[in-house]
């Protein structure tokens, strides 16, 4: 007699000893501890924890050599814009950025246009413009020091040409704060090489053998073609030198040290250091360093939204 057996299917959720598959969120979560958490703890500890810091400090008249310390609410900031050397300082920075932006930008896409060829010689060529941006600003800045002194390389280059009087580079007032632009201009002018020469070098060349056998000249094929693939570039370019430019410090601290004259190189980074750690008001200080902070994330956001569209309409 045949005996019919049947075997009931177990479930897999119901075996002894099986485990129940984890939800998405729970395997992201996890990734998130394994990966990102020390990221952000590093992230918290050194950047949003300082500049909450900072904030607090703000709302205070905080001076650790004179206490007691009060809270004076946003008394600080209100006293910032009545302030004529901070105005002097944001006016000065503002100037200096809007130097540094362009004339790197400028001058960098004509030099990396000119070296992207092949060859040992355009390799040693942008060797020499990056070299530069890897020095220290304060080597930087005690180089040119030496050579705008007034008897330094230039003045006597001068004089050898018959100018009796020659300028003061770093001594006129009306000349320092353009000095300054220059050297931090021809610093960063190696980054900006290199950023647009790997944008060069990705264009197409299909795109520029059928432009020039449509007809298309040299300008043209650059206006139509090579300019519009080069907008990550300009994007890269323009956000580095904006918050480089008005951050700057070492090079002022070393070369002018807010002069001549009354801060007439004086610009907010420097000045929030000397108000801090010269005047000893820190609370004052970290109010400087707040707005400062807000003017950069502003303007660097405005201008990458505005590139980015760029981008995206080309």
């Amino acid at each position: 007699m045949a005996v019919d057996v049947r075997t009931t299917s177990v479930p897999a959720s119901a075996t002894p000893g099986s485990r129940r598959p984890r939800p998405p969120w729970a395997q992201r979560l996890r990734s998130f501890a394994l990966f990102g958490a020390p990221g952000l703890l590093v992230y918290t500890c050194f950047v949003l924890a300082p500049i909450a810091i900072s904030f607090g400090y703000s709302l205070t008249n905080h001076n650790p050599f004179n206490p007691p310390t009060r809270f004076v609410g946003l008394e600080n900031y209100r006293l910032l814009f009545t302030d004529s050397e901070f105005l002097t300082s944001l006016r000065v920075t503002t100037i200096l950025t809007v130097i540094v932006v362009i004339v790197p930008n400028v001058a960098g896409l004509g030099i990396a246009v000119l070296l992207d060829r092949k060859g040992w010689l355009y390799n040693a060529l942008r060797t020499v413009f990056f070299t530069p941006m890897v020095l220290s600003s304060v080597v930087v800045s005690i180089v040119w020091t030496r050579m705008l002194d007034d008897e330094g390389l230039f003045n006597q280059a001068l004089r050898a040409l018959g100018v009796d009087q020659p300028p003061g580079w770093l001594s006129d007032p009306r000349l320092a704060l353009y000095s300054i632009a220059v050297i931090l201009s021809w610093q960063m002018l190696g980054f900006c090489v290199v950023v647009y020469l790997a944008g060069l070098q990705g264009v197409p060349n299909e795109l520029a053998e059928a432009a020039a056998i449509d007809g298309a000249g040299p300008v043209r094929r650059f206006r139509s073609i090579t300019w519009p693939l080069l907008a990550p570039s300009l994007t890269i370019n323009t956000v580095v030198l904006l918050i480089t430019a008005f951050k700057i410090f070492d090079h002022i601290q070393v070369i002018t040290h807010g002069g001549p004259g009354t801060g007439t190189t004086a610009t907010i980074a420097y000045d929030v250091l000397q108000t801090g750690l010269v005047a000893n008001r820190q609370g004052y200080a970290s109010a400087m360093a707040i707005v400062m902070l807000v003017i950069i994330a502003v303007a660097a956001g405005v201008t990458l939204r505005i590139l980015n569209r760029r981008e995206v309409n080309l």
